[in-house]
């Protein structure tokens, strides 16, 4: 049985897109990572990649209009075969119709525990907030920034002497654990969305995610009954 074909688009160093070649690089990992796509063509993640044996390339985005680099970016997806998009700090915001043409299929990675802390500072504005808990979670994408039906999350204590870059590194951390789980998931055919929430069905029927992701879990969130 053929493995869905899996698009990684970066805009930086691409952290969790090496986490999600490491994992893809198992035989038994039910995706295929067949391309990875940036919008800047000085995104450290794209060497990364190539280093790790899987095609790179660049459709830039500067200077052009949504729409342009929109229409070029779903001529490549399509003409590589992609079936699944997996954002890894991807920093464009792409429009509605373009959303609309994957729903169900391109998934994000957000570093707190949505739908607190959208957008941009999400590690400042929590020591700000004086929250106990912080963390980070898998999404489904819609047209709306950070939002989108839940896969999962993994969740942080917040320490009494946390800065930005530490609070930062422990997120970081959770982030390289469930981001290939919620791909597998999804690319496994396991995601179903009801009444705009997503449900996972479980390996079996005993686990709910634990948070932290424990090392090596493969057990998801259990869907409803119908």
């Amino acid at each position: 049985m053929s493995r869905p074909r899996v698009a990684i688009l970066i805009s930086g160093r691409g952290s969790n897109m090496v986490a999600l070649l490491e994992a893809a690089a198992h035989p038994d990992y039910p995706a295929e990572i067949a391309l990875v796509l940036s919008n800047r063509a000085d995104a450290g993640g794209l060497d990364r990649a190539r280093d790790m044996g899987a095609p790179a390339m660049v459709v830039p985005s500067r200077g052009r209009t949504r729409e342009d680099f929109e229409a070029e970016l779903a001529g490549v997806l399509a003409a590589q075969g992609i079936e699944i998009l997996a954002l890894a700090g991807f920093m464009r915001v792409l429009t509605p119709g373009f959303v609309a043409a994957w729903e169900g299929r391109m998934i994000n990675i957000h570093p707190s525990l949505l739908p607190s802390f959208p957008g941009l500072d999400t590690h400042a504005r929590a020591l700000a907030g004086g929250v106990r808990l912080h963390g980070c979670t898998v999404h489904l994408v819609s047209a709306g920034v950070d939002e989108g039906p839940i896969l999962a999350q993994a969740a942080v204590p917040v320490q009494m002497h946390d800065t930005e870059e530490t609070l930062a590194a422990r997120v970081l951390e959770q982030e390289h654990r469930l981001y290939p789980a919620a791909l597998a998931w999804l690319a496994a055919g396991r995601v179903r969305v009801q009444g705009g929430r997503a449900y996972v069905a479980a390996a079996d029927a005993r686990g709910r995610l634990v948070n932290p992701l424990p090392a090596g879990a493969a057990v998801s969130t259990q869907a409803p009954r119908d």
